[in-house]
């Protein structure tokens, strides 16, 4: 389906940051090891330092290195839910998983988005993984459509990559948090988590 594989995988290589369409809003992201990638972000978003990016990935299997342990309420819920439109946020692997991508926390959201061209920029990208956040300004709409993520984004990101007909839903991701065994929502998305 996608036409420029060899442009996004450079971009990406060269600490660059994409925007892409997701099944919930647009994404913006890079590489989780470029440090230049997600300063890039920060300041495209103008976002506020202590608001953390999240992991997104085509697949679970590529998401656990960068996390220490989903307990067991967490493995249910991804059973569940992924792919779709639930971030899952547990205890991050502070070997995998670098600070300046999670404002200093020591967790971090992991998300694998349901809509097949983000799961082929997934194939693309080294790792199979991004540093990602919605494609908009902080504090403004979500970008819900191509259009929208050119008007956002243009001049901005280094690639706005097209959905090719695989739109989003236009409602973000539900947040929740994994500790032992509390879960914790953080923002009612999408999803209504049953638990």
């Amino acid at each position: 389906m996608i036409k420029n594989a060899d442009e996004i995988k450079k971009v990406l290589e060269n600490d660059g940051v994409i925007a892409y369409v997701t099944d919930t809003v647009w994404g913006l992201g890079c590489l989780p090891s470029s440090e230049k990638g997600v300063k890039k972000i920060y300041e495209i978003k103008k976002r506020e330092a202590q608001k953390p990016l999240i992991l997104m990935s085509d697949d679970i299997y590529h998401l656990l290195a960068y996390v220490k342990i989903i307990p067991k309420k967490g493995q249910q819920l991804v059973k569940k839910y992924f792919p779709g439109a639930l971030t899952l946020v547990v205890k991050k692997n502070p070997e995998m998983t670098p600070d300046y991508m999670t404002s200093g926390l020591d967790t971090v959201g992991i998300r694998v988005p349901d809509n097949e061209v983000f799961k082929e920029i997934c194939e693309i990208a080294p790792g199979h993984v991004l540093a990602t956040t919605s494609a908009n300004l902080s504090h403004q709409p979500s970008a819900k459509t191509y259009q929208q993520a050119l008007e956002n984004m243009s001049g901005l990101a280094d690639l706005i990559i097209e959905d090719y007909g695989c739109t989003c839903k236009g409602l973000e991701s539900t947040v929740a948090g994994v500790f032992d065994d509390d879960i914790k929502i953080f923002r009612q998305g999408a999803v209504t988590l049953e638990v």
